[in-house]
């Protein structure tokens, strides 16, 4: 493991790396602090201008954004009650209760701090479990990899936000729009209607930037204006007092554990962990009412959560190549596009790009903690830039992007359609994150059926008759089977109610 981490080191530190490693990290923040764009959208735009660069650079600099928006996030979340990530929303219960309290310093660099512990936590954590994992891969064979991406599916909608109708159906569309491509075996066009420029499939990237690109876009222009309440109040004091290191601490180790557990969990991931976290901190606080009204550890426990739950959603897609989240989706977009499969094959073909990836997560986290706290005024400045001075430069940039992939007129309009789609997906409360992660999982799950069905001569029965594979087939229905239940469905509603 040694060996393995200098060689991540080597890679990490060389200058070309560190420069993409800062980018990202400067672009996440920046990302976090706008409302309205995110980790999604940005990756998303971003994907079409990674044929210029290495695989290495490019997921470094890719994961930085993801990072360094849970940081960014934070930021307006407590200055101005506007959550610039959809993790920072319960930051924002306590953190700007502190900031309106004159105390927006102490909360400012109590998240900080306490992204910064959960992130190399949650990075030390893929250093331990990443090898035995992929170990444990090699045991996988084709019906166990199609099983393991059903369990991922149905995690998804289990422990995603929304109603889980309306999640699987999601995930069945996106499916479905998987299957608009070229049969493997018989090359065969399918689903194409008759569009040449169909028959190799929809673009990843396509469907991606419509929907989180453009689609968040059209979200953001229907809200009506005047709904922000600016902080005006200057910043002083970024250091905590003693007092406040002594009540968030355990409320950082606590939110690193659980944000640690749930961002490996399909669908669970930064979101679901700061909202849980900022739950159980609520049930353990000897007086919950001061939660709401400035309690630092409703800014410690989800911040560090939000982090962990960051970082260990890479390991199910580094060593398994199964995305956990949509994040994670777009991840395995960027190596697929770099010619890079992901799974367990990843550590022993291209060690320096898994390790040099890993290390660069330590090294970001550094950055972003040494950059954050002085670039507090630069960000504030930033949120009075008007809406409608962004978005035309985001979608020109947008159109180019979608353009560059095949230089082909068809993607521009067939992103324009998907960005309607987006909208009415927002109108409708459905979440566009599981169709991304079923278009991402439904190819590759069709690949591999249809491989385990080769080896087993057809017969489908093989699939319950394998031990692993049919204990992940279990496990899926289990999920299935609790989600039915009201008792559950009512706690699982509760657990993003209670930071809504």
């Amino acid at each position: 493991m040694w060996d393995q981490l200098a060689l991540g080191l080597s890679t990490a530190l060389s200058l070309t790396n560190l420069g993409y490693a800062l980018f990202g990290a400067l672009l996440g923040t920046l990302i976090g602090v706008l409302p309205g764009l995110g980790p999604v959208a940005t990756i998303a735009m971003l994907l079409p201008t990674l044929h210029g660069l290495d695989a290495t650079p490019a997921l470094i600099m890719l994961a930085g954004i993801y990072y360094g928006a849970q940081y960014g996030g934070s930021t307006t979340a407590i200055l101005i009650n506007v959550p610039g990530e959809a993790s920072s929303v319960v930051t924002a219960l306590d953190g700007y209760q502190m900031a309106r309290q004159g105390r927006a310093g102490a909360a400012l660099s109590i998240a900080a701090l306490g992204s910064f512990f959960a992130g190399c936590v949650g990075t030390a954590l893929i250093v331990m479990f990443a090898p035995p994992l992929v170990t444990l891969s090699q045991q996988f064979g084709r019906h166990e990899y199609f099983s393991l991406m059903v369990l991922g599916l149905v995690g998804a909608v289990a422990l995603g936000q929304g109603a889980p109708v309306k999640s699987v159906a999601m995930v069945v569309l996106g499916i479905l729009l998987g299957q608009v491509n070229s049969d493997v075996m018989t090359g065969q066009p399918r689903f194409s209607f008759g569009f040449m420029e169909l028959s190799d499939g929809i673009g990843f990237v396509v469907i991606a930037m419509g929907l989180f690109g453009f689609g968040e876009i059209i979200a953001s222009l229907s809200q009506p204006e005047g709904q922000r309440e600016v902080f005006t109040k200057s910043v002083h004091g970024l250091w905590p007092s003693r007092a406040d290191l002594r009540a968030a601490a355990p409320a950082v180790l606590r939110g690193t554990g659980l944000g640690s557990l749930l961002g490996v969990l399909p669908g669970g991931g930064a979101l679901l962990a700061a909202f849980a976290s900022y739950t159980l901190e609520k049930k353990l606080a000897k007086d919950p009412s001061r939660f709401g009204q400035g309690a630092i550890e409703g800014v410690a426990g989800p911040e560090s959560a939000n982090n962990a739950g960051a970082q260990t959603s890479f390991i199910p897609m580094l060593v398994l190549g199964i995305p956990p989240n949509a994040v994670m989706a777009l991840m395995v977009g960027a190596m697929t596009l770099k010619g890079i499969q992901p799974g367990p094959q990843v550590m022993e073909s291209n060690p320096a790009l898994f390790w040099g990836l890993i290390v660069s997560m330590w090294v970001g986290n550094l950055m972003l903690v040494v950059l954050n706290l002085p670039l507090i005024g630069l960000w504030i400045r930033l949120l009075s830039v008007p809406y409608r001075l962004l978005f035309p430069a985001i979608v020109v940039f947008c159109c180019i992007g979608a353009y560059s992939i095949n230089n082909n007129v068809f993607d521009v309009y067939l992103t324009a359609g998907f960005a309607l789609l987006g909208y009415v997906f927002h109108k409708l409360s459905c979440e566009p994150a599981p169709l991304l992660m079923g278009f991402i999982l439904g190819g590759m799950m069709e690949e591999t059926l249809r491989q385990a069905l080769r080896i087993s001569r057809g017969d489908w029965s093989s699939l319950v008759t394998r031990p692993l594979s049919a204990g992940l087939l279990l496990a899926a229905a289990v999920l299935l089977v609790l989600m039915i239940l009201p008792s559950i469905r009512k706690k699982r509603d509760e657990a993003f109610a209670e930071g809504a």
